[in-house]
């Protein structure tokens, strides 16, 4: 089995440089042989990326979260659109709306999203979505802007309906942890209902611990297995064959070699 955590903040388990090293090589132990590395801010970039740049099997996001509405940093676009060109980096984000905390306020979100789906399109990206309690705006301004490389709604939050309402768009679907939850119906539903063509997993590390860990303080992407393994169940598959299928979704929407 061979698994591709499409989704890790690994800046945000580990501060340490060599606890992050640790952290991918008990990854790789486990079977995640992939891991896209993400940060909230450029300044968390610049502190992640020189220490995982050379290591293989990791790959980067660039971008600036609604979290940082308020202070993306002095030329922070200028900026973007630098780190884009180093080796690995191969999307833009994480990036998108969230209502649910009032960072700032909607239209400095807004603003700031469709910015970074602009240089999205320039440099021929996929842009990686954080959506809370913002779905219905994402969805307007992603059917107007969506870049021609897709788009990756990361821990996918909303429901079936939702999704298949954006299935005429070139998106993604990406589950986390909290997909083997009992209580995530809506999670399980959209599963069901939508091709698993469509269909990442991630880790969203370190939060959205799995079930299977849930006395844990965090998630690591060495726990990618267990939210691949309930997907199998739930789908009736077997886990070779899934994780074949999940592999090359992932190589597909980030333009990498499957092997």
């Amino acid at each position: 089995m061979q698994l591709f955590d499409t989704h890790a903040h690994i800046g945000l388990i580990y501060d340490d440089p060599i606890e992050q090293l640790r952290v991918i090589q008990q990854a790789k132990q486990a079977g995640v042989a992939r891991i896209v590395s993400i940060n909230n801010s450029l300044h968390d970039f610049e502190k992640v990326y020189p220490n995982l740049k050379a290591i293989p099997g990791i790959y980067h996001a660039v971008g600036v979260a609604p979290s940082e509405v308020t202070s993306p940093g002095p030329d922070y676009l200028n900026k973007i659109e630098t780190y884009l060109s180093y080796p690995n980096v191969v999307a833009v984000g994480e990036t998108g709306l969230d209502y649910y905390k009032q960072f700032g306020d909607k239209r400095s979100q807004i603003e700031l999203f469709i910015a970074q789906l602009e240089i999205a399109q320039h440099h021929n990206l996929p842009v990686i979505i954080h959506n809370r309690d913002a779905g219905k705006d994402i969805y307007d301004i992603l059917r107007e802007r969506i870049p021609d490389s897709g788009a990756i709604f990361h821990c996918y939050s909303e429901d079936a309906a939702y999704a298949q309402k954006c299935l005429d768009m070139n998106v993604w679907f990406s589950f986390a942890g909290n997909l083997t939850y009992r209580n995530a119906r809506n999670l399980h539903e959209t599963i069901m209902n939508i091709p698993l063509d469509r269909v990442l997993i991630e880790t969203e590390s370190p939060f959205m611990i799995p079930a299977e860990y849930r006395e844990r303080k965090r998630t690591m992407p060495a726990y990618l297995p267990s939210t691949a393994n309930f997907l199998a169940e739930m789908l009736d598959m077997d886990i070779e064959e899934l994780s074949a299928q999940l592999w090359k979704n992932s190589c597909q929407v980030f333009k990498l070699p499957e092997a």
